[in-house]
């Protein structure tokens, strides 16, 4: 057994698995004591640094492409501190890190582990049932659906609309963005309906959220998303639902997103989404401004010039 405790969190390698469990400290970042232990199978890992620096080191491990959930979801976007693969080592623990480095990749040339992309997510992800408040709103995942319940402060558009409830089976990719704390982000889930449409964000991978998603809206307007703009602390955990949902949907190597949506039901989507703003504007939840704005931002969304019917 290769193990070394530290302030922020203890490592564990068996031979096997790599077992991350954080430290206890209120100085541990709130993601990562909600995130808690993850264990890495040797086969999901591609390699392990130290690093000294000055009068401290960081043990870094690498995880293969695909192997990990988090890592998708999160797109390299996963602040340092609360990335669970990295952990700050004190100096007098250096030759403890440099044991558990030469242990892991001992193992590593010895089971003869492969060091490209996986097919298939090795690490399970957070357990569900998974519930964040985040500052637009409570996202909630069930393991086969996602709810969406919109706080006080949301556009009066999506709490008008209520509660947004979308099946697993109706989502291609899930995009996160976090809020920096300087500029808001962003949770956005991305449908068949939102790819059928041709919308400007149906393109790319869970790791590279578009600027717009449902119809062509920004966040704060998008029925699918949550506007993160609040506590940069508290937004984070949204990535726990974020997770959670990618690992239950198919692996980027078998997504055949081009193929997704019915045929020929980008006219009906266009239609029924222009319905559902005409029911806002005649309720009067939407203003004439809104309701011209919102509106022209559907169509644009749709590859739309003209004013369409509404």
């Amino acid at each position: 057994m290769a193990e070394i405790i530290q302030r922020d969190g203890t490592w564990a390698f068996d031979g096997s698995t790599v077992r991350i469990t954080p430290g206890l400290s209120r100085s541990v970042p709130l993601f990562r004591r909600t995130y808690g232990e993850v264990s890495v199978p040797l086969e999901a890992v591609s390699g392990i640094t130290f690093e000294a620096e000055g009068r401290r080191g960081r043990l870094r491990l690498r995880l293969r492409e695909g192997a990990d959930p988090l890592l998708q979801a999160a797109g390299g976007r996963l602040p340092d501190a609360a990335d669970p693969y990295r952990l700050a080592v004190d100096a007098d623990r250096c030759g403890a890190a440099e044991y558990v480095v030469e242990e892991v990749r001992r193992a590593l040339l010895l089971d003869r582990i492969p060091q490209g992309p996986t097919r298939a997510y090795l690490l399970p992800g957070p357990p569900v049932p998974v519930s964040v408040r985040s500052s637009d709103g409570t996202v909630s995942f069930d393991g086969s659906r996602v709810r969406i319940d919109w706080a006080d402060t949301s556009d009066r558009v999506k709490r008008a609309a209520g509660p947004r409830i979308i099946g697993v089976g109706d989502l291609v990719r899930v995009e996160w963005l976090p809020n920096s704390g300087r500029e808001g982000g962003f949770l956005r889930f991305v449908t068949r309906e939102t790819v059928s449409s041709g919308s400007p964000g149906s393109s790319g991978s869970s790791g590279s959220p578009g600027s717009s998603g449902f119809s062509g809206l920004p966040p704060e307007k998008d029925p699918c998303a949550l506007d993160l703009w609040g506590s940069a602390r508290r937004d984070l955990l949204t990535v726990l639902v974020a997770t959670a949902v990618t690992a239950r949907l198919p692996h980027p190597t078998a997504r055949p997103e081009a193929a997704v949506g019915p045929p020929g039901g980008h006219h009906d989507v266009l239609l029924r989404r222009l319905r559902e703003l005409g029911e806002l504007h005649r309720g009067g939840v939407l203003t004439d401004e809104e309701f011209a704005r919102t509106k022209a931002a559907v169509l644009r969304g749709f590859g739309t010039g003209g004013d369409g019917t509404g």
